[in-house]
């Protein structure tokens, strides 16, 4: 065959596993490692040489975390929703790794994409279905093959990689752990049991007993709805993030746990840290909900929702994302302004909000003074509750059954 194959590669036991299998059928493996924030400089390293020590053709790493930002920060924090109101799609880079590997196949000129996704998890929908939407591609999955005749996939995944000579990284853990840029996730073990989670299943955030003593505070400055800078220094909005899930993580903020419906149908049950993704919401949402009108903080949740089930689900390049994300992008044209954050560990409040976009009435203030009078008051009381008023009315003797029609 010969053939030109991209495979997108993490130096994990399954996409290891994917290139000799590739191999042995006549393809020549492109690895692409697309970095979007997981790992350090020497894990960077261990992956390339992995890949040369499986066989790849070739190895490039692609920095993702600016277009992480761009395509998924942005939006997710102008929607301002956690999917089924809790959890910040923390996996949501696997659409910038799809886009980095077939960047990597139109170089090469080949229409030939594989991954190491399984057939009992999300990752594969979002995989498929964003290969599908940006061209004409075909789709190798080597794991989802295996699954036909091996039950035991990962057992059978390493003896296939030993008996060729190469050994096997990691061994068998107690939890799966998925980490970049926007935060980890963790499963397996006690977790997957429906019990409470060990010791062991902690990443980032650190827990109660090494909380600093003394609150800390930051300010986030933002511009059209977007975080722009950090304490007053303008700075690039992935780093901006990485430095809030550094500084929030010492203060345990961010730590969750989540029981979810998945794509495919099953419950899905993790522990979740996502402390800068935290922080950003709690900041941004006390800005949005300063400066909208009550139609627009009414109206956005529904369209939040819609947008977050969307990228959940693998619809990333659907054409309604887009719609929905021109709604957002119009609602953040006043969300401009600085919000002071502070914690005292384990959660974050907004402090503070300051932007000449806040709807302040000049005479009036909620609940302590007024420019209207008293008369002004009652009036809008009884024509606001006029409806409800007059059906309380008519029907007081008939509410309990007391009617006499009969």
């Amino acid at each position: 065959m010969n053939q030109d194959i991209v495979l997108a590669f993490s130096g994990g036991l399954d996409t290891s596993f994917c290139v000799p299998w590739l191999i042995e059928r006549g393809y020549r493996v492109h690895t692409v490692f697309a970095d979007t924030g997981g790992v350090d400089a020497d894990e960077r390293a261990c992956i390339e040489a992995r890949a040369s020590e499986l066989g790849a053709a070739s190895h490039v790493t692609i920095d993702g975390g600016p277009a992480l930002w761009r395509e998924f920060v942005v939006p997710f924090v102008m929607a301002g929703e956690g999917y089924q109101g809790q959890y910040p799609l923390l996996v949501s880079d696997r659409y910038l790794i799809v886009e980095a590997a077939l960047k990597r196949c139109n170089e090469l000129g080949t229409k030939l994409i594989a991954h190491g996704c399984t057939g009992m998890g999300n990752d594969q929908v979002r995989f498929d279905l964003s290969v599908k939407a940006l061209g004409d591609y075909t789709i190798v999955a080597p794991i989802r093959e295996i699954q036909k005749e091996h039950t035991q996939t990962r057992a059978y995944e390493q003896l296939y990689l030993e008996q060729r000579g190469f050994g096997v990284r990691a061994k068998q853990k107690a939890y799966t752990i998925n980490e970049n840029l926007l935060g980890l996730t963790m499963s397996g073990g006690e977790i997957d049991r429906w019990q409470a989670p060990g010791e062991g299943a902690r990443g980032w955030c650190a827990p109660r007993a090494e909380w600093p003593q003394a609150p800390m505070q930051v300010k986030i400055g933002f511009e059209n709805g977007e975080a722009v800078s950090l304490d007053g220094e303008r700075i690039a909005g992935h780093e901006l993030l990485a430095r809030l899930n550094r500084e929030f993580a010492r203060h345990g903020v961010g730590r969750g746990m989540y029981t979810g419906d998945t794509t495919i149908g099953l419950k899905g049950r993790i522990v979740y840290e996502a402390p800068g993704l935290v922080a950003l919401l709690a900041a941004h949402r006390a800005l949005e909900e300063a400066v909208l009108s009550k139609a627009q903080n009414r109206c956005k949740p529904a369209v939040a929702k819609q947008w977050i089930e969307l990228v959940y689900e693998g619809f990333f390049h659907d054409p309604l994302k887009a719609d929905l994300e021109a709604f957002l992008q119009s609602s953040q044209r006043c969300v401009s302004g600085m919000v002071t954050l502070q914690t005292h560990g384990g959660n974050v409040h907004a402090v503070a909000v300051e932007s000449p976009h806040i709807l302040n009435a000049k005479g009036a203030t909620y609940a302590q003074s007024a420019d209207w009078g008293v008369a002004e008051a009652e009036g809008f009381i009884k024509l606001y509750g006029m409806s409800s008023t007059l059906w309380a009315e008519v029907n007081r003797n008939d509410v309990g059954g007391n009617s006499d029609a009969g």
